[in-house]
């Protein structure tokens, strides 16, 4: 790949390699899709590309539906015109600075499901919750785990997050409290995004992945973990989960990651179904920010269950995929407290609050408190690539 001519700094995310997809808007103007390039956006819907009409439009719905073979295609042609001088006289008056714009949610998300996929992070939550037992379950590392959210909460990056309210228990209480969550917490994702739909009734073999999934985000599945551990017996989340779901504005194309992929070890070996092909790990570092405190480094690479054995577990009942399904692994953490994904963890549920560089100190999440998760990994040639970042502030419930 020869360089860009637009212009891109050293240090972005968003080089030629990257190319992500998100929506936009300027001041009088409807949103459009674009994608981003060094400091700047271009402007898709007045470009010489396949599928001019899709990129016209609030969402990239339309455009992910048309599968792999079109997915290809235009990133070919982007790739073309941003590289060859030749394009430059009729490509860079579309080329509109990222601070001239507003960013919208990318896509409609059709259903939200989210998995526990992170070894470490299940079990520190066991040695947390279950001190003396097992840390995993006996199904753990048999199969993907996950749960249904909540599609209607899923919310750009940068929405306020109202605290929520709900039932809780207050120590040795004999009866539950109501009131807002004293217990706000953050879990640190990596979500992917399904553009081809699927039949109901038909299985999406793990070897069709690349055929379905879009792209990736980053996830930030806020947590009310008081809430969250009352209502959990015997059906799992549901309140304390469904308040919101924030999301980076880009989506990153699966062929830019192709170089970061990874094969996680699993012992027992999975099911054939879970086994067949190459795994769809992926060597991504996260970084997680509190109040602009660089707080954990969680390592995806290190996830245990891949996205293409989730995709598989999820459809191998035969529930039909939804272009703009949205599903996640689960929060993110390696094996050192820095890279840890959630409060619960870096805090070991509260017992160990959190040191700030500001002299302050949190166990869960206070209002006012702004959340910030980034990520990056590396293409072919070693450049870095970047997922933008999700970002939320917590604001007080409402009365």
């Amino acid at each position: 790949m020869t360089h860009p001519w637009a212009p891109v700094p050293g240090n972005s995310d968003f080089p030629v390699q990257n190319l992500p997809y998100g929506v936009f808007s300027q001041p009088g103007k409807d949103p459009r899709v674009g994608v981003a390039i060094g400091d700047a956006v271009l402007d898709l819907s007045q470009l010489d590309l396949p599928y001019r009409a899709d990129f016209a439009t609030a969402s990239l719905n339309p455009f992910m539906s048309r599968g792999h073979q079109a997915w290809r295609a235009v990133r070919a042609r982007l790739t073309e015109l941003l590289t060859d001088p030749i394009h430059r006289p009729s490509v860079q008056p579309h080329l509109i600075p990222r601070s001239d714009i507003t960013l919208h949610l990318p896509f409609q998300v059709a259903d939200y499901a989210d998995f526990y996929a992170s070894e470490h992070h299940a079990t520190n939550l066991g040695k947390i919750f279950r001190p003396g037992q097992p840390s995993l379950p006996p199904n753990w590392k048999h199969l993907p785990i996950g749960y249904h959210g909540r599609a209607g909460t899923v919310v750009k990056s940068g929405t306020p997050v109202v605290r929520p309210k709900g039932q809780y228990m207050v120590g040795d209480a004999s009866a539950p409290a109501f009131g807002p969550s004293r217990r706000l917490d953050i879990e640190a994702e990596i979500g992917f995004v399904v553009g081809t739909p699927s039949a109901q009734g038909t299985s999406v073999p793990a070897t069709a992945f690349a055929d379905h999934v879009f792209g990736v985000v980053l996830v930030n599945d806020w947590s009310a973990r008081d809430i969250q551990a009352w209502e959990y017996t015997p059906l799992g989340p549901f309140l304390g989960k469904s308040f919101a779901t924030s999301v980076s504005p880009w989506v990153v194309p699966l062929d830019a990651l192709s170089a970061a992929r990874v094969h996680p070890h699993q012992d027992p070996a999975p099911l054939p179904y879970l086994s067949k092909g190459q795994r769809w790990g992926l060597d991504i570092t996260m970084e997680i920010r509190l109040n602009g405190h660089l707080v954990s480094t969680p390592p995806f690479g290190s996830v245990y269950w891949t996205a293409d054995q989730q995709l598989a577990h999820m459809t191998s009942n035969g529930a039909s995929l939804r272009t703009g399904d949205l599903y996640a692994s689960g929060t993110v953490s390696g094996p050192r407290r820095d890279q840890r994904g959630s409060l619960i963890e870096l805090t070991w549920n509260g017992a160990e609050p959190l040191e700030l560089p500001d002299g302050s100190s949190r166990s869960y999440l206070m209002d006012g408190d702004t959340v910030t998760i980034s990520a990056s990994a590396r293409c072919a040639d070693g450049t870095r690539l970047g997922f933008g970042e999700t970002t939320g502030t917590i604001g007080p419930a409402d009365v």
